[in-house]
């Protein structure tokens, strides 16, 4: 097979201009888009008081000191199996909701749909509707058409300004970022950051939209594995729509062929074609369908939430199984226990988790010292983490069934200061007196302990102490 040099390899984008449609979906939808955008937008200016040493930001992703602070949560370096369990629930999530209900994350809930439900609203607020918008389209260049797409352009920007701005907050004290924001004194990723974010979110809610789905994202290929007959998404009854036909001519299907479902489809599809990777499933069609069934004296449900495995009990007249049947079912059970037990997991985990953390690294090089009276010592590294918002006094101690002597390095106290939300790494002398059983024995077992003098918080570290074998 040959290829026709004069055909292009990719054909061009053909544009979209979905009609403005109401009801149950479509108010969902507004009300999705003004929670989400809420959340997204005013998070970062939500305060929480930790102290005296520590930011005051409920929500704020601490790269300089590499923590991660969530209203009162602390999320430090080393315990960002935190961060990847939240990450195995969202897409165990996604997973439970897409065979339970399609891909309802894509429809309602993904930052793409959003921004582009709200660059719709603009485009529609600037332009008009539907029939206005494409004559618009195809009407050459004039004062009133730059006019028009300057206006547009200019409110996608800022509202584009606005996220990419939003976005950085979130890494960073929000007020203060703003005030040098405003006098030009942000550091120069703040502004890079916000320019990639601008020109993302102009270009794909304005120019891209349902390209960004069909060719960008995995997620419309991978669906399918999550979804089975028994998947509750939006489908045409073909049963009971077919054959269609004007209202006037003598059909026998509920379908008018009104073309209200293709219009109001922000993704340009046919939903009467059957499934289709480029659905959404945001549900505007029933909105739309519904609308003109009950104009029509019809009864509403030509397009609906169903699952495929009812269309042929519906065509024989059976009733569909009840919903609670399609959702509850072994696949989506199956993925509500497995994302519950990680959630419970992580919940046990932050609730067990000490504010004293101690690690224990023995010097190996040498492994032990005799100094000059025959005194065993060994070294070794102690980091102390304390997790209080203010300085704390910790004392070290240890525990074994020899006789050994502990030194804290520098003092010659037992105790050391530890500053607020920091890590000290203080050197520890463990020693054993000539004529002591542990000085002549291979190895002896022995606890590290560390008390925090404030609270009377416990933790403990197990090593080894090396004498010299005889």
């Amino acid at each position: 097979m040959s290829l026709n040099p004069d055909q292009p390899l990719y054909a061009a984008r053909e544009p979209i201009f979905p009609r403005r449609v109401h009801g149950f979906y479509r108010t969902l939808k507004w009300w999705v888009m003004a929670v989400t955008l809420g959340i997204y937008y005013l998070t970062p200016w939500i305060r929480w008081d930790r102290g005296p040493n520590l930011p005051d930001q409920a929500v704020l992703i601490d790269m300089a000191h590499r923590r991660f602070y969530f209203f009162w949560i602390e999320i430090w370096p080393h315990e960002f199996y935190f961060v990847a369990g939240l990450l195995i629930m969202a897409g165990l999530g996604l997973f439970l909701f897409t065979s339970a209900l399609g891909r309802v994350w894509c429809g309602y809930t993904c930052p793409q749909t959003v921004w582009t439900d709200l660059f719709i609203l603009v485009e529609r607020w600037i332009e008009g509707d539907r029939n206005a918008r494409v004559r618009l389209w195809n009407a050459k260049w004039s004062f009133r058409k730059w006019r028009l797409r300057i206006t547009k352009w200019t409110v996608w920007l800022l509202i584009a300004v606005a996220t990419g701005g939003a976005w950085v907050f979130y890494f960073a004290d929000a007020p203060t970022l703003a005030r040098d924001l405003v006098t030009l004194q942000a550091p120069p990723i703040a502004w890079m950051t916000i320019a990639v974010l601008t020109a993302t979110t102009f270009i794909f809610g304005g120019f891209m939209r349902e390209q960004v789905c069909n060719y960008m994202c995995p997620w419309p290929r991978i669906q399918a594995a999550m979804m089975d007959p028994d998947t509750l998404t939006v489908a045409y009854r073909e049963w009971r729509g077919e054959p269609r036909g004007k209202k006037h001519e003598n059909t026998t299907g509920d379908c008018i062929d009104c073309m209200a479902c293709v219009n109001v489809c922000p993704a340009g599809i046919d939903i009467r074609d059957g499934q289709q990777m480029e659905c959404i499933t945001c549900a505007l069609c029933i909105d739309a369908c519904d609308d003109v069934m009950a104009k029509i004296g019809k009864p509403r449900g030509l397009i609906d939430y169903l699952a495929l495995s009812d269309q042929e009990a519906e065509a024989q007249g059976q009733p569909p199984k009840p919903i609670w049947r399609h959702v509850f079912r072994f696949r989506t059970m199956l993925y509500t226990t497995l994302w519950a037990l990680i959630g419970f997991g992580l919940v046990f985990a932050l609730f067990i988790r000490a504010d004293i953390e101690m690690t224990v690294s023995p010097v190996r090089n040498p492994t032990f010292v005799t100094l000059s009276d025959g005194t065993i010592r060994n070294i070794y590294d102690i980091r102390l983490l304390n997790k209080n918002g203010e300085d704390r006094e910790f004392h070290l101690s240890l525990s074994s069934d020899e006789i050994l002597r502990i030194d804290v390095e520098g003092t010659a106290q037992r105790s050391i200061v530890v500053p607020a939300n920091e890590t000290m790494l203080q050197r520890v002398y463990v020693s054993a007196r000539p004529g002591d059983p542990a000085a002549s024995m291979d190895r002896v077992d022995l606890r590290f302990w560390v008390e925090d003098l404030m609270s009377g918080e416990r933790a403990y570290k197990d090593t080894i102490f090396n004498g010299r074998v005889r």
